[in-house]
């Protein structure tokens, strides 16, 4: 599954250079698929969407950092945990059980932005 990060977050900052997908955003700030992975111009995402992969898209959270899900592979292929979590001085950085992925899928997302 996808990490969350709670409202216990204390906005100290300490996930998001490790995130090696880029998909760990300050609060308020938007968001690009292009972002610290190789897609560029048009793409068709793994859920089969149509999008600019350079286009700017709304923040998840206004407030605290996020975790855009879509981009978020738990480190799979990477690391062997997830390094936000790892990080994380308040333990906030969680599993999302909204978002249950296998192994295989988390990979697959991981190739998916890094071809």
């Amino acid at each position: 599954m996808a990490i969350i990060i709670t409202d216990e977050c204390i906005n100290c900052g300490a996930c998001e250079p490790e995130c090696p997908n880029n998909a760990i955003y300050e609060g308020g700030a938007e968001w690009a698929w292009s972002e610290g992975t190789t897609l560029k111009g048009m793409i068709t995402t793994l859920k089969g969407e149509e999008v600019d992969s350079e286009q700017e898209n709304e923040p998840v959270d206004m407030d605290v950092y996020y975790i855009v899900t879509d981009k978020c592979t738990e480190c799979e292929g990477f690391h062997d945990e997830p390094q936000c979590a790892a990080v994380c001085p308040v333990d906030c950085c969680i599993d999302d059980p909204d978002h249950p992925e296998t192994e295989e899928v988390l990979l697959k997302k991981k190739d998916f932005m890094h071809l």
